[in-house]
């Protein structure tokens, strides 16, 4: 495909979306107004749903399709940066060195990094009762477990983070978001529909299907992140620069290309 045609089509897409954008907009409410249907109708549907945080219940059971989606970005973001961070052929690992840390600072770190853990535990576990949920709670987890590295150093967080049981959690969460979501075909109704019981409003135990679906988005966000963060950590610490290989490298030069 020549340069023109790409250019041509580029701007006949682009074209077409200004259209249907400005369009899409000019049938919105208009801000500040007392009138907002949308909001009013879905705070009636969580309550119907059992579920007391009705930011949860639009994100995990009136949209849930919608949650999906996102979700599944960021999956695909964490593995396109595990692919495009991985180690090359001409790169070597080098042992990441110990650094000074202050007492104060590995004191308050290694005070706060079960504290965090907990609340974002918590967060995670009451999204459906309380503001927060999955994808709070599960960035929250994540960030407790970096208070290791800031706290002591990489080797540390090393021994606590087992890089692979977290990258297979958040392949986990991710496909348990997404086979939560045929509960309600087995069930006759549609994709991702609510069909679980809903248990007592306001109990831990309620919502039907938005507290697994909000526990999976926690599992593969925290897993993620912590995936993610490690990549640029490897690369930042361990990654030595690529080695050289020089067209001297022969008999006399072998050696040093080899290292």
């Amino acid at each position: 495909m020549s340069r023109r045609v790409r250019t041509t089509a580029f701007w006949l897409a682009a074209a077409a979306f200004a259209v249907i954008f400005t369009l899409a907009c000019t049938g919105l409410p208009h801000f500040g107004t007392t009138l907002h249907p949308y909001g009013s109708r879905a705070v009636a549907a969580s309550v119907r749903q059992h579920t007391a945080n009705v930011v949860s219940s639009v994100n995990f059971d009136q949209r849930a399709l919608d949650t999906l989606g996102e979700e599944s970005i960021l999956f695909g973001a964490v593995l396109g940066s595990v692919v495009l961070l991985r180690r090359a052929r001409d790169e070597d690992r080098a042992a990441p060195q110990p650094r000074p840390v202050l007492p104060s600072t590995l004191l308050l770190g290694a005070g706060l990094l079960p504290v965090t853990v907990l609340v974002g535990g918590y967060v995670v576990a009451h999204g459906q009762l309380s503001p927060g949920g999955g994808f709070q709670g599960g960035v929250m987890l994540a960030t407790g477990l970096h208070l290791a590295y800031v706290a002591a150093d990489y080797r540390v967080l090393r021994r606590v983070r087992p890089l692979a049981v977290f990258a297979a959690l958040d392949a986990v969460g991710a496909g348990a978001f997404t086979a939560l979501g045929f509960a309600g075909l087995v069930a006759g109704a549609a994709y991702l529909e609510n069909v679980l019981p809903l248990g007592t409003f306001n109990q831990l135990a309620s919502g039907g299907l938005v507290p697994l679906v909000n526990a999976a988005v926690g599992v593969e966000v925290a897993s993620g992140v912590i995936v993610l963060v490690a990549q640029f950590l490897d690369q930042a610490v361990e990654i030595d620069e690529p080695r050289h290989h020089g067209a001297g490298a022969g008999a006399g030069g072998g050696k040093d290309g080899d290292r």
